[in-house]
């Protein structure tokens, strides 16, 4: 039987090319969407042509039962759930706070947060159980810095990410493994820039700053970093990962901040990015506050041996 990774967003974009990639490697791909059947059907069938195993089902996440009942059929009837990905965006659009009404404040939380809450609560024990499991949580520049206008999708992030580390905290010693990767810069995806853009606007990005130009980050590369971070030694887990663009929205490389067991007993080593070792090298006092923006983070990775 072959493990499972079960996707809950399987758009066009991140979430179809990391059930592709996890097919690829032997996984049986479970892909979740709310909506365009015929889209969902296709991307199955191309897994499936090309040598991998994938099924799919249409999933309204913030439904009654919706996540819960998905995820005990697939631990039923298709196999043991290995791998989690949270692919669900929450951006209900830029809007200034007196037209940002009670229902679409909560609706960015339902998705966001309370919906990654579920599925936790509803996977972790069966992995828990199998002392192993990995939940691989899709986030946004948001989860860092809040915007004028994103009142709903700040909030709604920011509370994924310490979601997150509260999961991270709880259960890392118990062999789950819990990542934020955080994807910060715009993705070459018709199923979410494509849509908030426009099909012209879309393509011309791309033409202007995308394909060979590497200016829009690409799903399927995407999807080589979830897959990685997903297979990585206990001892050098990655909690928290962030995905830059090019020359744009973010200068540093990454920034993983590796999951702490609390059965370890020795102490932490910190690693810092190449600019900070070069300061520590010639001997200058690097500033505990760093005046880049959040969106350009200090590369650190915390290492509990």
């Amino acid at each position: 039987m072959k493990p499972v990774c079960l996707i809950i967003g399987a758009g066009a974009g991140i979430g179809g090319n990391v059930g592709r990639k996890f097919a690829q490697e032997g996984f049986h791909a479970v892909l979740c969407r709310r909506s365009d059947e015929a889209g969902l059907n296709n991307m199955v069938e191309d897994i499936n042509s090309n040598g991998g195993s994938a099924s799919g089902f249409l999933l309204n996440a913030i439904e009654d039962n919706s996540i819960e009942e998905r995820v005990a059929a697939v631990e039923k009837d298709i196999g043991p759930i290995d791998t989690v990905v949270f692919n669900l965006g929450a951006q209900i659009g830029d809007r200034p706070l007196a037209a940002t009404t009670y229902k679409a404040f909560e609706m960015g939380w339902r998705l966001a947060t309370f919906g990654l809450f579920r599925t936790a609560h509803s996977v972790v024990p069966h992995m828990e159980e199998r002392g192993k499991g990995t939940i691989l949580v899709t986030s946004a520049t948001a989860a860092v810095r809040g915007n004028a206008g994103q009142h709903s999708h700040a909030a709604a992030m920011g509370g994924r990410r310490m979601l997150c580390q509260s999961l991270n905290a709880q259960f890392s010693s118990s062999g789950i493994h819990v990542a934020h990767i955080l994807v910060d810069g715009a993705v070459d995806a018709p199923d979410t820039l494509g849509k908030m853009l426009g099909p012209e606007r879309f393509q011309e990005l791309r033409e202007a700053k995308g394909m060979e130009h590497d200016g829009l980050m690409l799903p399927a590369k995407i999807a080589e970093t979830y897959f990685h971070i997903a297979q990585q030694h206990r001892s050098v887990w990655t909690h928290e990962h962030f995905r830059p663009a090019l020359g744009g929205t973010t200068r540093a490389s990454s920034l993983a901040l590796v999951s702490e067991d609390q059965d370890a007993s020795s102490s932490a080593v910190e690693i810092r990015s190449e600019s900070e070792r070069q300061v520590a090298a010639s001997g200058r006092h690097l500033p505990d506050h760093d005046p880049r923006p959040l969106t350009a983070p200090p590369c650190r990775a915390r290492f509990l041996r």
